[in-house]
């Protein structure tokens, strides 16, 4: 009986965190169109994502990847802080 509840928790909570993350993901995917934090949302979606996924924790850190990079270029060429 534990067992078959530890199951249904735990594919419960995998449902609702892939909704919730997948939601997000959404909201930012469309802000690239509208107004809004598109490149900060999506990476907040990936990171809920990534709680329970593999491949989310992937993109995760490729999107990590790029912004760094990005943040780099930006210091190389003298330009404004990002603090």
């Amino acid at each position: 009986m534990k067992a078959m509840i530890d199951a249904t928790y735990r594919h419960a909570r995998r449902v609702v965190i892939a909704v919730v993350g997948g939601s997000v993901v959404a909201i930012g995917i469309a802000m690239l169109v509208l107004p809004g934090p598109a490149f900060v949302v999506i990476p907040i979606g990936l990171g809920i994502l990534a709680i329970e996924f593999a491949w989310a924790k992937r993109w995760l850190e490729q999107v990590k990847t790029h912004a760094q990079g990005a943040v780099d270029a930006v210091k190389r060429r003298g330009g404004t802080s990002l603090r």
